[in-house]
């Protein structure tokens, strides 16, 4: 992938038309023939510049606020980072990732690799098994045509392993693909070798091809199961003495630079710094590699509670970045309302969307949601239960924060970027 043809890529996302695809936008911008940067361009207010609701904005100073934090603990605890870029789908946050330190990108399936590589991302981790045939294919090509790529993946089953060599060696694939034996998290746990005898065979199985390369090993903290910072601890401790363990037996492949060892979700990071910090010296430098990703945007509920930052509150705190407006459109008693934003709209996957301001409808004036509770979501329509306290009325709008950004970002392919004064300074495509 030339550097030049990402770059032209990303710049591109800038020329693509407003108009029905994307949700919220203005329709007079449509009508005028807007592409995206001119809308952008026009610096308009996300609540007087035509927009409509349901609207999904993403504050531009916690973006950058949490892109800082991330790098700023990755460098103290001397951890390279991958996020998961799952979470957002979006080039201009994986460009801004990188801007701000990171080593690559983390994908989840094969799909999300070509993304990555439709706009130049050129270390990707995938932190799955890969055993579709057509995606190994892919994958051959990439690595042969590109000396800079670097891509990994897992590992975590012999069939896996026959699987993927029998497809690169049809492709014949000329560069060997790297990977990383997983350790499950414990029985009942998501994928994974379940112990260290199945790890050991796996390896043995990587070392008889000619198509793979073992370069470390890897898991998902966060799939530990009934998770107890113990407990999470103790598994980080037996994937770290897996990797001494093949280290000394000569299992990973011969002549590698650097043994990766990865693993890190976003609500465990701190133990995988702390345990990352205890790796002993190997034959040579280790890779340690972490692969948070809901940090960027980071939410109003599940994480907010989870954050390791609120177990080590002296490195710093994430900010929420999501705030999804709607407009109350039915006050059929002093007890309910509902606003015009439903499951097509916000995450609710985890916890309900949390109400946290209305903007008066008549003065703009924005006040807290004393006595409003987001209590249900339909197709297009929020359930809202209020008190007597609760001064709401058809025409305002409710601001409200979401849970799990994982599922905030799916729902919303052009997300203005909003400043603090309702300021829209640029708009993140998403590619889900």
């Amino acid at each position: 992938m030339a550097a030049d043809t990402a770059v032209g890529r990303l710049a591109r996302l800038a020329d693509e038309p407003v108009d029905h695809r994307f949700k919220a936008l203005p329709p007079d911008a449509e009508a005028a023939g807007l592409t995206v940067g001119a809308l952008a361009a026009e610096r308009r207010n996300l609540f007087t510049g035509g927009f409509t609701t349901p609207v999904l904005a993403l504050s531009a100073e916690s973006v950058e606020h949490n892109l800082a934090l991330l790098e700023t603990y990755s460098e103290h605890h001397g951890l390279a980072f991958a996020p998961h870029g799952k979470t957002s789908m979006s080039p201009q946050l994986f460009a801004r990732q990188l801007e701000f330190g990171a080593w690559g990108i983390t994908a989840a399936v094969p799909h999300q690799a070509r993304v990555y590589r439709a706009y130049g991302i050129q270390r990707i981790f995938l932190a799955n098994e890969v055993v579709d045939a057509t995606a190994l294919r892919w994958l051959a090509h990439e690595l042969d045509t590109d000396p800079e790529f670097h891509f990994i993946c897992y590992v975590d089953s012999v069939r896996g392993v026959e699987l993927m060599d029998e497809a690169l060696r049809d492709a014949r694939a000329s560069r060997p693909l790297d990977v990383v034996v997983e350790l499950g998290a414990g029985e009942g746990a998501r994928t994974g070798a379940r112990t260290e005898a199945d790890c050991a065979a796996i390896a043995d199985a990587v070392a008889a091809t000619t198509t793979l390369r073992l370069v470390g090993v890897a898991g998902y903290e966060g799939e530990v199961p009934d998770a107890t910072g113990d407990r999470v601890h103790a598994w980080l401790r037996r994937l770290v003495a897996l990797a001494a363990d093949f280290d000394k037996a000569g299992r990973f492949t011969p002549g590698l630079d650097e043994i990766v060892i990865s693993a890190g979700g976003s609500a465990w990071f701190d133990a995988v710094a702390d345990v990352f910090a205890e790796i002993p010296g190997l034959s040579v430098p280790v890779l340690k590699l972490l692969r948070s990703g809901a940090y960027v945007s980071h939410d109003d509920g599940h994480y907010r509670h989870l954050t390791p930052f609120n177990r080590v509150p002296e490195e710093g705190a994430l900010q929420p970045a999501f705030r999804l407006w709607a407009q109350v459109v039915s006050r059929p008693s002093p007890e309910q309302a509902f606003v015009n934003a439903g499951k097509r709209d916000a995450a609710y996957d985890l916890h309900l969307p949390e109400a946290q301001v209305v903007r008066d409808g008549r003065t703009g004036e924005i006040r807290p949601a004393h006595g409003i509770t987001v209590s249900g979501l339909s197709d297009q329509h929020g359930w809202v239960r209020t008190t007597p306290e609760a001064a709401l009325e058809v025409g305002d709008w409710v601001g409200m924060g979401l849970s799990h950004p994982c599922t905030s970002f799916d729902k919303w392919q052009l997300i203005p970027l909003v400043e603090a004064d309702g300021t829209v300074t640029d708009y993140i495509r998403t590619f889900f």
